[in-house]
């Protein structure tokens, strides 16, 4: 149990930082992608500019034709080296004048601004189209594309550190839940261990005296020369020694049997076969209490892990309230469905019914749904929980289904032994 619980609080620290990592990670991703790209447009935009300015320059020379000489200059000495792919000068209407670098293989439509696209070879380039304007007229356009390669180097580098480095986080993160969930559940497990260890040893020195007054009132009741008031009384000591006795037993097995149970450490045994020794017993008090007991199992051997006589325990705790809960005459029913995985095992009786707002609550210790009706026929509320227990601590679910005046349905479902 307490294994279990650590593992959730491992799993679910982990989830909620990871996914915290995660995001965190998309985001840094997102905001150097965008600043990295942002840097190379500003730097390719101030070298554009620089280039527009010398056209200007060019212009106010009054030179019949733009000037474009300096062009293979000034891309060798731009800051990019090798990474500027081309310079091309537009005329106004758009006509390629003068180029350095790629020769466009298409007419292109000019808009101003930035654009990323692919040339020749697969390689990416960034491009700007500068619109050039001297004295409020439009001179012409100006378009220079550097290659994206830095740009992709940087986040190539970063797309490794990141997929490198989230895992190990990650990693981290979920051994750190694993040593923070033992260190949460300690005072959790202590705090049980004190608590199991408590019930176990009063129930023990409770079983001592319990046995001494059972023992000494039977005697009493032995006697021959007993009066009919001490005989009472000695019978009432009987009975309500016999009931504190049942009591304790209950107390100490639900504090022995706390927790799942190792299925390795269970032996194989044929459900098939407990069941039909159950049927038996409870075929003969059918009839004796004039109850109709219908039985559905199967003929071949279905194998599980378990403690036979938990289980027997279990069965037998539905069957009880089965035969306590249904009036004379009425019908009791036990059943084996099995499938490849599990094996289910339902008591269905036609009983009295239990109401919709105390379904939920059956299996709670103690928890009685008609206290006249527990007094009556002797319960302490402890049967139902002490049958979740016993499922639980096999690796199986228990479950209830029940209409008021028409009967219940008590389901047990336990892991198959796998052939």
């Amino acid at each position: 149990m307490f294994s279990q619980s650590r593992r959730n609080l491992a799993r679910w620290f982990t989830w909620s930082m990871g996914g915290i990592l995660i995001l965190f990670a998309h985001f840094i991703y997102y905001i150097e992608t965008r600043h990295q790209l942002r840097s190379l447009d500003s730097a390719l935009y101030d070298r554009t500019n620089a280039l527009a300015s010398t056209v200007e320059l060019n212009t106010r020379q009054a030179q019949p034709k733009l000037e474009f000489e300096n062009l293979l200059m000034l891309r060798n000495n731009s800051g990019f080296g090798n990474e500027l792919k081309y310079v091309r000068w537009y005329n106004r209407e758009g006509k390629l004048v003068q180029f350095v670098g790629e020769t466009p293989t298409e007419t292109i439509r000019l808009n101003s601004g930035f654009k990323s696209l692919t040339i020749y070879q697969n390689i990416q380039v960034r491009e700007l189209t500068l619109a050039v304007i001297h004295n409020q007229i439009l001179i012409g356009y100006l378009q220079v594309a550097t290659s994206l390669e830095p740009l992709e180097n940087t986040i190539n580098t970063l797309r490794l550190f990141l997929s490198i480095g989230v895992p190990i986080t990650l990693g981290i993160i979920g051994l750190t839940g694993w040593l923070l969930g033992g260190m949460a559940m300690q005072p959790i497990r202590q705090s049980y261990e004190a608590q199991s260890r408590f019930t176990a040893d009063a129930s023990h020195e409770l079983r001592a005296p319990l046995a001494a007054i059972l023992s000494n009132a039977q005697v009493g009741l032995l006697a021959p020369t007993c009066d009919e008031i001490p005989r009472q009384r000695l019978e009432k000591i009987v009975n309500l020694t016999k009931s504190m006795t049942v009591l304790i037993g209950h107390l100490l097995l639900l504090a022995r049997h706390e927790g799942k149970l190792n299925p390795e450490l269970l032996p194989t045994v044929n459900i098939v076969q407990i069941l039909t020794d159950l049927a038996t017993f409870y075929q003969d008090l059918a009839l004796d209490q004039n109850f109709i007991f219908l039985t559905q199992l199967p003929q071949q051997s279905i194998l599980i892990r378990a403690e036979p006589e938990l289980l027997r325990q279990a069965i037998e705790n539905l069957l009880n309230n089965a035969f306590k809960y249904t009036n004379s005459g009425g019908t009791i029913s036990l059943k084996l469905i099995y499938e490849s995985r599990w094996v289910m095992i339902t008591v269905t009786d036609t009983g009295m019914g239990i109401p919709p707002k105390d379904l939920p609550h059956i299996f709670d210790r103690f928890y009685r749904v008609d206290q006249a009706r527990t007094r009556k026929t002797g319960g302490f509320g402890l049967g139902l929980a002490i049958v979740k227990q016993i499922v639980e601590a096999h690796q199986g679910y228990v479950r209830a289904t029940s209409i008021v005046g028409v009967g219940s349905t008590f389901t047990l479902e336990l892991p198959r032994l796998d052939s």
